[in-house]
């Protein structure tokens, strides 16, 4: 192995190198390994490692500087891909997890490279025709329905979470990150948790449970190189067992449309189902609840909650844009993160009023 090596940010090259000859089996250790950023990373941060033969996997870790409490447990994200991959869900298959901060700087996992299509933008979307877009909106919905059928205990998976009370922890949990994590006052937010903290405090603890991904959207799945088919579900760091609904909610908030205004100022996925032959919202919904017969009569308050767990998501982003330390799609003096967690504010109050598809719609 060469100590010529320049580390990028967050990673060690070299002891990374030796810790793959140690763990990975195919791991060609007669040269020196390639690092590369992949981009659309805002939490969690994601590497593509090539050794000599040119074979990949994707190292995941944690993001540089501020984290909030509880948030990016590389051992659990290994945990749910490993059980999801026992039960043939379309997952990344997982190659390893490294405790050992001294190797990197910090925990990390290691799972395999999967090739095939991420709609990330509105400009990849457009390359697809309206039969496509239709096709492509259909396997999103049943793929997330799928997700939710899975058995926690054939996966393995059945000590992930707590699922009762799951929506009343959800409120304070993010209530409380969102001190943490502020960069300046924000009246409008403490109004949405207040709200919610009445609305929620009346949904039934005992709600129908599944495995939640908690942060379902068109580009966090990879799609087959030919066909309208997910092979890969990522981005897991938020997984738990919970209410499906609120995985549910996260995807409706996502989705896009051309009649949008509040969701056009976030910058996550802008436009992309916006194009000819992508379902609407409603259509979303319908075909969601034809495959799984869920009682949906709380979606405005998931929604509402949607709206506020992704504007303290952003703020945080936005706390480690302001010290420098955001790596991936939302680094740097143009990142408008801040002004989406006004924008997720603005619409989490909306739906307050209005309802969850009427305001998202709006």
């Amino acid at each position: 192995m060469t100590n010529e090596i320049s580390d990028p940010p967050g990673l060690r090259l070299t002891p990374l190198a030796e810790w793959m000859r140690d763990n990975v089996s195919d791991f060609d250790a007669s040269g020196p390994i390639k690092a590369t950023l992949l981009a659309g990373g805002r939490s969690n941060v994601s590497y593509r490692i090539t050794d000599a033969h040119e074979s990949s996997w994707v190292l995941r870790r944690p993001p540089l500087g501020h984290i909030m409490p509880s948030a990016h447990d590389m051992g659990r994200e290994f945990n749910v891909l490993s059980g999801l991959n026992s039960v043939s869900f379309p997952t990344p298959t997982t190659r390893g997890y490294c405790e050992d901060e001294t190797v990197i700087g910090a925990k990390f996992m290691l799972m395999d490279f999967v090739d095939g299509r991420v709609i990330e933008s509105e400009k990849t979307a457009a390359s697809l025709s309206s039969h496509q877009a239709s096709e492509i909106s259909q396997e999103l919905v049943d793929t997330l329905a799928r997700l939710h059928g899975v058995d926690p205990i054939a996966a393995g998976l059945d000590q992930l979470g707590r699922p009762a009370g799951y929506l009343q922890r959800q409120v304070k949990r993010w209530g409380e990150q969102w001190q943490i994590t502020k960069t300046r006052e924000l009246p409008e937010i403490d109004a949405l948790h207040t709200w919610l903290q009445k609305a929620i405090s009346k949904v039934p603890e005992s709600l129908p449970s599944s495995i939640v991904h908690g942060d379902y959207r068109i580009d966090n799945v990879i799609l087959d190189a030919e066909q309208s088919k997910i092979v890969a579900v990522l981005d897991w760091e938020m997984s738990t067992l919970g209410d499906p609904i609120s995985d549910l909610a996260i995807s409706l908030v996502y989705w896009s449309q051309t009649t949008d205004t509040l969701r056009k100022k976030i910058p996550v996925a802008e436009d992309v189902t916006s194009g000819p032959g992508f379902w609407s919202r409603q259509q979303v919904l319908d075909r969601y609840v034809s495959q799984t017969e869920l009682d949906i009569s709380h979606l405005d308050e998931c929604v509402a909650l949607a709206c506020f767990k992704l504007a303290v998501i952003m703020e945080s982003i936005h706390h480690r844009n302001l010290s420098g330390q955001q790596l991936g799609a939302a680094s740097g003096a143009h990142s408008t993160m801040g002004e989406a967690a006004v924008a997720l504010t603005e619409l989490g109050l909306a739906v307050t009023t209005s309802g969850a598809i009427p305001a998202l719609n709006s």
